[in-house]
């Protein structure tokens, strides 16, 4: 059986914050550190909150972030 997890792939996110406005729990917040393209990036302020829904996957337009199944 495979597990998910919640991944956030701060080089790639330019805090458009489509994904913070858009999650239903409230779990994510644009951060206070600066990626190498020099943005602040999404991180999970309230990651106990996560129900691994996905819909910050599917609103980001960057794919910086997203729920993944592990083996």
């Amino acid at each position: 059986m495979s597990e998910k997890r919640h991944i956030i792939d701060a080089r790639r996110c330019k805090a458009c914050g489509l994904c913070v406005d858009n999650c239903p729990k409230g779990v994510l917040a644009i951060g206070g550190k600066i990626n190498a393209q020099g943005y602040n990036y999404v991180i999970q302020e309230n990651p106990e909150k996560c129900v691994l829904c996905d819909i910050c996957g599917m609103i980001c337009p960057d794919m910086a972030i997203g729920v993944v199944a592990e083996k």
